[in-house]
């Protein structure tokens, strides 16, 4: 049985406070990870688009660390829509559940390379869990939204979207300094 009731803040800020942990791994570690294993990525997986891999290339330190502020503002907004509309926002609730699979997206990475990828440690030890149980403390205060197949497509579509107009946002600014 569910009642309607405003979940703990921590279920609403708290997608902000396992983002920054999240990404200060990928912070730390994306760019020159991504340097080092570029060519062997490049032999592993010929059947990349060349494209792909000119992109990847490109990504460097200041671009990153934008793209990474941007994102900082997006799940911000998320996360205080979620507060101040007690969890039922669909923005701060699609973030939640970007946000895990973002996380899942990780794990795949990290099985396909056969290894550690940058966001991968955190994934299974922050992303996923703080995915679940908010979207546990949710459904408990009775106002977590159904998701179906379109909603997870829709949720991989969301964390996609940002995180190219991040890098987009982080690339612009990166070229003029």
């Amino acid at each position: 049985m569910t009642t309607t009731s405003k979940p703990n803040p921590l279920v609403t800020y708290g997608l902000f406070l396992a983002w920054a942990v999240h990404d200060a791994e990928e912070l730390a570690f994306g760019p020159r990870w991504l340097r080092e294993n570029l060519p062997g990525l490049r032999e592993r997986f010929p059947g990349v688009p060349e494209a792909v891999w000119k992109a990847a290339e490109s990504v460097d330190e200041r671009e990153f660390a934008v793209a990474v502020g941007v994102m900082a503002g997006i799940v911000g907004a998320a996360a205080v829509a979620g507060a101040r509309s007690g969890g039922r926002s669909a923005f701060y609730q699609g973030a939640v559940n970007g946000f895990g699979l973002h996380g899942l997206v990780h794990l795949a990475q990290a099985a396909a390379v056969r290894g550690w990828t940058p966001g991968s440690a955190t994934s299974p030890l922050v992303v996923v869990p703080f995915a679940l149980w908010a979207r546990g403390r949710l459904r408990r205060a009775g106002v977590l939204r159904p998701v179906g197949l379109g909603g997870v497509a829709a949720g991989l579509a969301i964390a996609a979207g940002a995180t190219v107009v991040s890098h987009a946002v982080g690339r612009r600014f990166a070229s003029h300094f």
